[in-house]
C-alpha cells in the first residue's frame, strides 16, 4: 500500500511557496514542477478528519465536509479562534502591528493588520498582488486605524477568494498600473483626521508580488478555466505548476489550468498519484465582468 501523508498547509518562505506535511516534511513548490496526488480510499474510512486546534488534535476525530477550507469541526474552530487577533480577544498583545492596504485585482482592495515581526508573510498568504504599509503601532491603535478606513473610505477588511480568482487573469501589465488604486487610497487615508496618536504613518511604497506569484511576464501561464470544488476519497489531481498565489496553486492539467486551494488538502490522507487523470470535482471559474470566459 502506498505511503499516505497528511498536509499541514501551504506556507510562504523567503524563496517561494512550500507545502508542509504533518511530521515536519516540507515540499518546495517550483513553477514548472509537476504536483500530483490522490486521496486515499479506506484510510480513516474515506473521511476527512478535523485538523484540531492550536496544535492539539481533535479529541473526537470529527469528520469535516470536503468543501471546508478550515478543515475543523465546530468546536475546534471555536477554540482555534479564541484568543486570536482576528477575534479581537488579544487587546493586551504587546507586539507592534502594521496596518496595510492590499490589492488583489481591479476593484479589489482591503485594509488589514499584521504583526510587525511577520513582515510581508501575511500578504503573500492572502494572495495580495501588491500592497503598501499605512502605519505601525500598538495593536489597538492599528485596529482603530483599520476601522477608521472602513468607516470613512468604505474599504473592506475581507475579500473572498472567489473574487480574487475571478480577476487574477485580468491584471494590468505594469507594476505602476497595479499600484494605482492603493496609491490613491493611501493618499486619502493619510489625509483623514482621527488617526490614533500612537500609530506612526508610513509613506506610500508599493510592493508588487505579480512576479513572485507567476502572474506576469513571458513565463505567465494560460488562464485558469476551473477550480477544485472539493477533494473526495479516491479522487486525484496532477499538473504542472504554472502559478501560485496565496493558498492557490494553478495547475496545468489535461482539463486545462485548474486552481487548487491547498486548504482543501488538509485533513485527508494523501498518496502519490503520478500520471493519474484529474478526477476531483471541478467547477467553472467565474470571471469578473468584461473578462472572457475560458472554454471548459
Amino acid at each position: 500500500m502506498a505511503q499516505a501523508w497528511k498536509c499541514a498547509g501551504l506556507r510562504w518562505a523567503a524563496d517561494g511557496p512550500v507545502l508542509s506535511w504533518v511530521g515536519g516534511r516540507r515540499s518546495a513548490l517550483v513553477r514548472g514542477k509537476r504536483v500530483a496526488f490522490g486521496v486515499a480510499e479506506g484510510a480513516e474510512g474515506g473521511v476527512r478528519i478535523c485538523v484540531g486546534a492550536r496544535g492539539h488534535a481533535c479529541p473526537v476525530r470529527a469528520g469535516v465536509p470536503g468543501r471546508s477550507t478550515g478543515a475543523r469541526c465546530e468546536e475546534c474552530a471555536r477554540l482555534d479562534r479564541a484568543h486570536s487577533v482576528a477575534a479581537d480577544t488579544m487587546a493586551d498583545d504587546p507586539r507592534p502591528y502594521r496596518v496595510y492596504l492590499a490589492w488583489f485585482g481591479p476593484g479589489l482592495v482591503k485594509v488589514g493588520i499584521t504583526a510587525y515581526e511577520r513582515g510581508a508573510a501575511r500578504l503573500l498568504e492572502q494572495g495580495a498582488v501588491c500592497f503598501s504599509w499605512l502605519g505601525c503601532g500598538p495593536l489597538m491603535a492599528a485596529r482603530r486605524t483599520e476601522e477608521l478606513l472602513r468607516a470613512a473610505l468604505g474599504v473592506p477588511d475581507r475579500v473572498p477568494y472567489a473574487h480574487k480568482r475571478a480577476v487574477r487573469d485580468a491584471l494590468p501589465g505594469s507594476a505602476a498600473e497595479r499600484a494605482a488604486e492603493i496609491a490613491g487610497l493611501h493618499a486619502r487615508a493619510v489625509a483623514l483626521g482621527g488617526w490614533p496618536q500612537s500609530l506612526t504613518p508610513a509613506p506610500f511604497d508599493a510592493v508588487d508580488h505579480a512576479g513572485v506569484f507567476g502572474l506576469e511576464g513571458a513565463e505567465r501561464g494560460p488562464a485558469a478555466v476551473a477550480d477544485v470544488a472539493e477533494l473526495v476519497a479516491g479522487g486525484a489531481i496532477g499538473g504542472g505548476l504554472v502559478a501560485a498565489a496565496g493558498p492557490d496553486l494553478h495547475l496545468a492539467t489535461e482539463r486545462g489550468v485548474v486552481v487548487l486551494d491547498t486548504r482543501l488538502m488538509t485533513g485527508w490522507e494523501l498518496v502519490s498519484a503520478e500520471g493519474a487523470p484529474c478526477t476531483v470535482p471541478l467547477r467553472e471559474l467565474k470571471r469578473a465582468a468584461g473578462v472572457q470566459d475560458g472554454l471548459f
